[in-house]
Parts: C-alpha cells; structure tokens; sequence
C-alpha cells in the first residue's frame, strides 16, 4: 500500500479533475493528470447518470462535482487527518452500502476507507451507479498502489472485515442485524431543521431556499422542518423561496407536488402554498418531497432542549446564532470533509478496526 501523503496527493490530483466540471461550463484544462484519457469518458458518464435517474439533474451533479472538486484540495485533505492516528500497514477491507438519494452520496465514505489505508468493497444504490466507478478508475490509473483495493458488487457481500451501511430506518434495523458480528456504522434517516427566530432579513430566506430545494430536498443535509415562534408572518419566507419557482417545471417534482397538495386537501390539512411549495404544520421531521413542516414554539431555551433530545433524527441545525454546532444559511450542502455524517467520525472508525 502506498504512503498516506502518495493518496493525499492522488485524490488531490482527482480533484483537479473535477475542477473542470462545473455549472458555469464543463472546460477540459491543460496539466490536469490524465485528461486525455478520462475527460470525455467522465461527460459521458454525467450523461448516463442523468439519462438513469430523473432526480439527478445536470445541475444537481455538477453541484456536487464543484464540491468535491474544493473538498479535495491538498490543505484540506491534510487538515482533515492530521487529527486522526492513521497506521500504515494495517489494511483491512471495508464493505460500504452506499445510498443513492443524492449524486456521489457515498463519496466521503469510499475517500475516508482509502485515505485510511483500506481497501473497499463497495455495493451502490442502483440510482447511482455510473460516477463513482469511473472515479475509482482514474484514482487507479493515477496511482499504482490503488489498483486491486477498489471492488464493486451487485452480489451478497461477502469476504470482509468491517461495514459501513447507509439506508432508511427500515434497511437499518436490518443492517444491525447482518452486520451486528462485524464492526460497523450504521446510518439511517436523518432531516435537517432551520431555526427562524424572525429577525431574519431577505437575505437569509433565500440562502435557505438553496438549503430546502437543492437535490429537491432529497438529502439528508436538506432542510425538511422550520422551528418558527409564535404567530410568525410566513410572507418573508415564501419570498426568499420564490427564487427558486422554475423546479416546478421538473416533471416529476411537479408530480410529487401535486400528489402531496392532493392528499393534504382531501385529508382537510391546513396548508399554505405558493404554486410550487407547500408548509404543514407537523411534528415530524421527515416532509414530503415538494413540501416543508414547520412547529412553533414560544421559548427558546425549550427548543434548544429539543433539539438535543432529538438529535437522533437531525443532520443540520440552520440557524442564525441560536444553538453551537449551527450551519449558517444557505450551506447545508458545502460540508467540510470534517463534518461527518451522523455525527460519528468515520476517519476515527477506520483508524480503530
């Protein structure tokens, strides 16, 4: 296996790859490793990962592409394990169950099991399945010592020494079980919740919108729940989403839409809407595509109380200054590589098994 700083660079060099995909244009640059070998390749591949999935927007996979095109910069990596103890020579082999409601979801587990001197098995989600093994090439053609430590499967898995398995609290139940022999991270649902405390000005409410609407609210880091106090006037806040109307023109958000309005008008919910957004007011955390809750409180320090005791079911908080550990408006969707999922340190995990 190679050295920890050779896989620093080789993801940092893939990043660079990255870098020429973007929303703005999709531009093959001189010096980036490999280009002539992979760049038309990887179009192609952004063309059947949209063709396969409709939720997989062009816009919502370069999104993700200029994310990890910044999340894989030298420094970062570096900054990233300098925390963690990482044993070179003590390679295992890390089954990962990847999920498939966003592109490239199970990117930072698949990086953390290499970056840690593992190798991977890794079984995707049918609903994306075409980026990540062209990525897994690159990495192999871009570094030697990566070659025979990456594996895909559709099959049972087998032949491996530890798991990290993604999946609804359904799959989860099941996961604990299959893998409850093996060490393990097991991740289930999880939402994310914004905290209105209504001195929130025009600008805030539209860096939301990013937060609700991106990857049409399909992640786990996207805002499903506002926290909002007592005869809140939701004006500000249908404002700030206007921004964001054109994704009613996607066809099967727009379906979700209009079966969501439907069952909510023929159970008699009280619901306000604007055309391509409903709100609910819901105690869950979980909403419907194309809708958001929201719950109202009258005291802050019982909602901080709240939100501890339910932090079971939360991936972000957004707020402005409410609560430690907050995500300012508009960035749910640009985490750090430090900023794990579920709160459980994956780089730790793998650095222990």
């Amino acid at each position: 296996m190679s050295s920890i700083q050779s896989r620093i660079n080789t993801f940092s060099e893939l990043g660079k790859f990255l870098n020429q995909f973007s929303r703005k244009e999709i531009k093959k640059q001189e010096e980036i490793l490999n280009n002539e070998i992979f760049f038309d390749g990887f179009k192609h591949q952004i063309k059947l990962a949209e063709e396969s999935n409709t939720w997989f927007t062009k816009e919502n996979i370069l999104f993700s592409l200029e994310n990890w095109s910044k999340a894989l910069q030298k420094e970062n990596l570096e900054r990233w394990i300098s925390n963690e103890s990482i044993q070179e020579n003590n390679s295992k082999k890390v089954a990962i169950v990847m999920a498939g409601n966003i592109p490239l979801v199970g990117f930072h587990d698949f990086l953390s099991v290499l970056i840690a001197g593992h190798s991977v098995l890794v079984k995707q989600s049918s609903n994306d399945k075409h980026l990540l093994p062209f990525l897994a090439k690159y990495l192999e053609y871009a570094n030697e010592s990566f070659k025979g430590q990456i594996s895909f499967t559709e099959e049972k898995l087998e032949d491996y020494d530890a798991v990290i398995a993604t999946g609804s609290n359904n799959t989860a139940r099941y996961f604990e079980y299959y893998f409850k022999d093996k060490p393990n991270i097991i991740r289930r649902n999880r939402n994310s919740v914004a905290v209105i405390q209504g001195n929130e000005t025009q600008d805030d409410f539209e860096n939301l919108s990013e937060d609700v609407f991106r990857y049409f609210g399909l992640g786990c880091r996207s805002v499903s729940k506002l926290f909002v106090p007592k005869n809140f006037d939701f004006d500000a806040f249908f404002k700030g989403m206007y921004q964001k109307n054109e994704i009613i023109n996607n066809a099967k958000y727009a379906n979700n839409y209009d079966y969501n309005k439907a069952v909510y008008l023929m159970s008699e919910f009280d619901i306000l809407e604007n055309g391509f957004l409903m709100i609910k007011e819901d105690e869950s955390y979980a909403s419907p595509i194309a809708s958001v809750f929201y719950e109202y409180y009258e005291n802050p320090l019982d909602l901080k109380i709240k939100l501890q005791q339910d932090a079971e079911n939360i991936q972000c908080i957004v707020a402005n200054n409410f609560i430690e550990n907050e995500v300012k408006f508009g960035q749910t969707q640009h985490p750090e590589l430090w900023d794990y999922a579920d709160g459980i340190n994956t780089l730790h995990f793998l650095s222990t098994i």
